[in-house]
């Protein structure tokens, strides 16, 4: 399927110069001067190699239909991570490389969806947003209380994120996994 390049966006597996690419962070500029464009940072998922590119609104890149399966993650073997299919119970060994940066949102009996390309594994997709507990949180300046002001704070997995002031160590949060950023409080 082509899309334009201004409608990519982060997670989309593209096809780009002969490679397989998932895109992991995305820039949409508009100079003063000249069109607008897409400034897309991805990493190729069968040699690891990573690249910035901008397409502009006239580009199309062919968007990669996947397919998907749910497994479990079941345990780490360094330096492979160990998921079981939920319906045969197969179990498969992946590079722990394979998630990246969003390796430390991995929970023990997390369940995950593999993307397939040609039957075989090339990337995990983790939930967009998980639950985690607040280990470590910097004290609330005085006079800095504005509603846009948040303060840096440590997640029980060693992720650093911005949360607003009256949150404390301690308390459970709702974080976006793929944009490291607070949600709310955990329900």
């Amino acid at each position: 399927m082509k899309i334009s390049g201004v409608d990519i966006r982060p997670g989309n597996i593209i096809e780009y110069e002969g490679g397989i690419w998932k895109v992991a962070k995305i820039q949409h500029t508009q100079p003063g001067k000249g069109g607008a464009y897409m400034q897309v940072e991805m990493k190729n998922l069968q040699d690891g190699r990573k690249t910035n590119v901008r397409f502009r609104s006239a580009d199309t890149v062919e968007k990669v239909r996947l397919d998907t399966k749910e497994y479990q993650f079941l345990y780490e073997d360094s330096p492979h991570l160990v998921f079981m299919d939920q319906e045969s119970f197969e179990q498969i060994n992946l590079d722990a490389a394979l998630l990246g940066d969003e390796r430390p949102f991995l929970e023990d009996g997390m369940t995950v969806t593999l993307e397939l390309w040609e039957e075989k594994p090339i990337s995990v997709q983790l939930p967009e947003q998980i639950e985690a507990t607040i280990v470590e949180a910097d004290a609330v300046v005085k006079g800095q209380t504005a509603s846009s002001s948040y303060k840096p704070a440590v997640l029980e997995n060693g992720v650093r994120v911005m949360v607003p002031p009256h949150i404390e160590s301690g308390t459970r949060i709702v974080v976006n996994v793929y944009d490291r950023e607070y949600v709310g409080k955990a329900g």
